[in-house]
C-alpha cells in the first residue's frame, strides 16, 4: 500500500503530529526507530537515519576501488600514524 503522494495533517496542542501508517510504511519507519528532520527550503523532510547512511554510501561509492572498505582504510591509516609517533 502506498502512501497517497501528499495529506493534510493538524498539529495537536503539544506540538505533535501522527505519521499516517502508509507514509511510515513507505519509508521505512518502524515504532522505536530515530528518525532525522531537517528543514530545506521552508520544508520539513524526514528521513530514517538507515536511508540517510544508505545515501551516503551511494554518494560515495563512485570514488571507491571495488571491495575497498573505508573503516579498513582507516585502521591502517591510524595504526601507521600511531607507528610514526
Amino acid at each position: 500500500m502506498s502512501p497517497t503522494p501528499e495529506t493534510r495533517l493538524r498539529i495537536n496542542e503539544n506540538g505533535r503530529v501522527v505519521i499516517p501508517a502508509s507514509f511510515r510504511k513507505a519509508l521505512g519507519i518502524h515504532s522505536g526507530d530515530e528518525i532525522v528532520l531537517r528543514v530545506e527550503e521552508n520544508e520539513l523532510r524526514i528521513t530514517t537515519l538507515k536511508n540517510r547512511l544508505a545515501r551516503a554510501q551511494k554518494r560515495i561509492a563512485p570514488y571507491l576501488k571495488k571491495g575497498t572498505r573505508l573503516s579498513d582504510e582507516l585502521i591502517a591509516e591510524r595504526r601507521a600514524a600511531g607507528r610514526r609517533e
